[in-house]
């Protein structure tokens, strides 16, 4: 396996109190850690912690990406951690708006009652398909796997001064009520999580016992909890088809797959 470099990104909704292997103890208020590696990868995975809503926003399919000199669209997926009572996330709209109704109700704040904010507990699932508008809420922690491009449209900020992307973020949204079932795995359940067919990866949770051989293919290794030879919790790896690794202490992990037809 191949360890992939730790990264903390500060947001103005992240949090101080993130879990210890990634404090940085001065305060920042960390909203996101990254797991990356030297060479070019299809996937990144991420925490992301919470402390406030996150901007209301659209990522665009491959061929609006394209047209705007990126290399691809970005497709994601959430797995819930940790949730506060009361937690939400929002996900598509309430119902279908018009791209001149998206746009206004951006510009006029009503785009935060339009978006259907879903309670959500720990062990939930969603998949994040191009063009749907979406927010993650409060008090949460989760882990997230997407297409390895930085590129995200901003419709809506709850009036924090950052940068919105109205004309390329309306034409990216499919601004309707999300219409995929809801999916949760307790942590620790093992299970293959209900990503659709055509979509850029795959990703099921494992589980094992201590003293246990873990069978790893080629993708990504987020342990977490337990912990083995040379590797725990709180880290993310690169592994090989075929390879196996030895658990010193029962726990749990994410494994990701990237769709070898895709870029």
């Amino acid at each position: 396996m191949r360890r992939l470099r730790t990264k903390t990104v500060e947001k103005p909704w992240g949090r101080t109190d993130v879990p210890a292997p990634f404090g940085t103890g001065d305060g920042a208020r960390i909203g996101e850690v990254w797991f990356e590696d030297a060479a070019a990868q299809p996937l990144l995975l991420k925490y992301i912690f919470t402390s406030e809503r996150l901007s209301i926003q659209v990522h665009p399919d491959d061929a609006q990406a394209r047209a705007e000199g990126y290399p691809h669209g970005k497709e994601e997926c959430w797995y819930v951690l940790d949730a506060k009572p009361g937690a939400t996330i929002g996900i598509g709209t309430k119902r279908p708006l018009t791209g001149d109704e998206l746009r206004a109700a951006a510009l006029d704040g009503s785009l935060e009652h339009l978006v259907d904010w879903k309670p959500v507990r720990a062990g939930d699932f969603f998949h994040i398909p191009t063009g749907t508008v979406h927010a993650i809420g409060a008090g949460i922690t989760l882990a997230e796997i997407q297409q390895n491009v930085d590129l995200t449209y901003r419709l809506y900020d709850y009036g924090r001064p950052r940068e919105l992307h109205l004309e390329s973020g309306v034409a990216a949204s499919r601004a309707e009520p999300y219409a995929l079932p809801a999916f949760n795995a307790a942590p620790g359940k093992a299970c293959v999580f209900p990503v659709p067919e055509g979509a850029p990866f795959r990703v099921a949770m494992i589980r094992w016992e201590a003293g246990d051989q873990i069978s790893l293919d080629a993708g990504w290794f987020l342990p977490l909890a337990g912990s083995g030879a040379g590797w725990q919790a709180g880290e993310c790896w690169r592994s090989d088809a075929g390879e196996t690794v030895r658990a010193d202490v029962a726990g749990y992990a994410l494994l990701a797959q990237s769709d070898p037809r895709l870029p």
